[in-house]
C-alpha cells in the first residue's frame, strides 16, 4: 500500500507551521490509515477523517487510540455521501483530488469542499504532479493548469509550489503542495 505512510507528511506539517493554522474543526478526506489525522489531533485540531476504506478505517482507529488522541474516523465517499457537524475550518487531502481524471469531476469536489468550508476556510491539497519523469506506478500526475482550471472558482490560492509526497519511500513521488481559502461566491 504506498499511500500508507508511518509519520505525518512533513508537507502538512510545514504548511500548518509556516501558515499557522491554529487548532480548529477539521475535515481530512482520504485519511487511510489515520498518520495525519492523528498528527493534527495532537496539535489540538478536531478531527473528522473518512476514507472509502472499511479496512483503513479500522486501521486508523487503532492507530488513534494507540496514540490517545480523540478523532471521528468513518467509512465515507466524500462525493457521494453526505457530512453532517459542517462546516470545518480546514481541509486537508493528501492525495484525493488528484485521483479524479476530469477536470469536471475534479471541479465537482473543489465545489463540494468549499461548500463544507466556513467563510474564512482553507483547504490544504497534496496532489501528483506532472513535473515528475515518466513512471509505470504511483500517484496520478496533474499539471499546474489542471488544479487551477478545477478550483479557481471557488478558492482563492494561497500558495502552490513543488515538493515531494512525505512517506517512507525512497524515491517519493513530485507533489504539489497548494493551500487554498475559499472564496467567496
Amino acid at each position: 500500500m504506498p499511500w500508507v505512510h508511518s509519520k505525518p507528511d512533513f508537507n502538512l506539517i510545514e504548511t500548518v507551521k509556516d501558515w499557522r493554522i491554529k487548532p480548529c474543526k477539521t475535515l481530512e478526506i482520504g485519511c487511510g490509515t489515520g498518520t495525519d489525522a492523528i498528527w493534527l489531533a495532537e496539535q489540538g485540531f478536531e478531527i473528522t477523517a473518512i476514507d472509502v476504506s472499511p479496512l483503513a478505517i479500522e486501521m486508523a482507529k487503532e492507530n488513534a487510540g494507540k496514540s490517545g488522541v480523540t478523532s471521528q474516523f468513518m467509512v465515507k465517499d466524500f462525493l457521494n455521501d453526505r457530512l453532517e457537524n459542517v462546516p470545518f475550518d480546514f481541509v486537508f487531502d493528501r492525495g484525493y483530488f488528484h485521483s479524479f481524471k476530469t477536470n469536471l469531476r475534479r471541479k465537482k469536489i473543489a465545489k463540494k469542499i468549499a461548500d463544507y468550508l466556513s467563510d474564512e476556510g482553507m483547504w490544504l491539497s497534496l496532489i501528483g504532479s506532472c513535473d515528475s519523469p515518466p513512471r509505470e506506478t504511483g500517484p496520478p500526475m496533474r499539471s499546474a493548469k489542471n488544479i487551477v482550471n478545477a478550483v479557481e472558482p471557488y478558492f482563492e490560492i494561497q500558495f502552490m509550489q513543488t515538493s515531494v509526497f512525505g512517506n517512507d519511500q525512497k524515491n517519493p513521488a513530485n507533489v504539489w503542495v497548494c493551500l487554498m481559502k475559499k472564496r467567496k461566491y
